[in-house]
């Protein structure tokens, strides 16, 4: 019951807070809107609204996402700021922006430097992130996205639009998002024969991620099925290594295996891996595009672009010639 009302949430908060003049409505983006006078009411997931009217010039962006979005429409110049610039692909930000800190830790001192205009941020909870009210109290103009909170690769793509409407550059973010939703929807795929694992251990749990999860649908619009994704919900669930060793005979692939590129890293892994069938077959991590620091243009460009990773997943099922995009076969 809890999870069913956060995703009916938006739709009642838009009800609540449609601000007159009325919106352009987004096509599968639930948890903001744009008006027509360009604003942006971003919706909270503990409940009211923000709305901006642009054009900010000097962002602090607290995921690497937003750096893409603003890459996509070509206002990456607007970051003055982020936390984890080694986690950073995008070379023009590494080299002009500073880097804040992360949340228990964060550089007040820092931020209030760089004096910016807008501070991006989201949250893994309902509650806001308590350094926000001290951001705000040093008069930071502050709002919390919810585009994680997002299921449909096409809905997180669609934040481009929230990102065009924040800096002026909304013709480039509306021809952004069309080619992406026309490439996205014309290489979806309608069955999923090919069987799927995915991940491995992280700190002990092996992570399986709901059958309404962002990355379950990529899969399963790529001609993939996703072994342990449980239907009807979003987050992830725990399974045991059995549970692994009983899907890894079933898979015909095996997808995102944390950090290791070579097989024989993963046989060090756990001893039980060099066990799994599937590892006879085809591994595939989304590491081809990584940053000495750790970071990953995957989850950085990867949500603006979501026709990319479901055009590298759609190769690698269907064991097709290709150049990849995100993709590392690991041998």
């Amino acid at each position: 019951m809890r999870r069913s009302l956060l995703y009916l949430l938006p739709l009642l908060l838009l009800a609540c807070h449609r601000p007159e003049g009325g919106s352009r409505q987004m096509e599968y983006a639930a948890w903001f809107s744009v008006l027509e006078d360009s604003s942006v009411v971003v919706l909270r997931p503990s409940g009211g609204a923000d709305t901006l009217r642009g054009p900010f010039r000097r962002m602090v962006c607290m995921s690497s996402s937003y750096v893409g979005f603003l890459e996509a429409i070509g206002a990456d110049s607007t970051v003055v700021a982020v936390s984890g610039l080694d986690f950073i692909g995008n070379a023009l930000v590494r080299e002009w922006a500073v880097d804040v800190g992360y949340d228990a830790a964060l550089d007040y001192e820092g931020i209030l430097r760089v004096k910016p205009d807008l501070f991006l941020t989201y949250s893994v909870s309902s509650a806001e992130p308590p350094y926000l009210g001290k951001l705000r109290e040093l008069g930071v103009r502050c709002v919390v996205l919810s585009e994680h909170l997002e299921s449909h690769p096409l809905a997180r793509a669609e934040y481009v639009k929230l990102f065009g409407a924040l800096t002026g550059r909304i013709a480039e973010a509306d021809s952004v998002f069309s080619a992406v939703r026309e490439r996205y929807l014309s290489l979806r795929r309608a069955s999923a024969p090919h069987k799927v694992l995915i991940n491995i251990p992280y700190s002990g749990e092996w992570y399986i991620p709901g059958g309404d999860n962002y990355m379950t649908r990529l899969i399963r619009d790529a001609g993939g099925e996703l072994l342990g994704a449980r239907p009807g919900r979003q987050e992830s669930s725990i399974i045991g290594l059995e549970t692994a060793f009983s899907y890894a005979r079933e898979a015909d692939f095996w997808l995102h295996p944390g950090w290791c590129r070579t097989r024989e890293q993963l046989r060090r892994v756990h001893p039980l891996f060099s066990e799994f069938p599937v590892l006879q077959k085809e591994v595939w991590n989304n590491t081809l595009q990584t940053t000495p620091g750790g970071g990953n243009r995957f989850w950085e460009t990867g949500p603006v672009r979501p026709d990319l990773i479901l055009e590298d997943l759609v190769h690698i099922f269907e064991k097709a010639p290709f150049q990849p995009h995100y993709y590392l076969k690991v041998e």
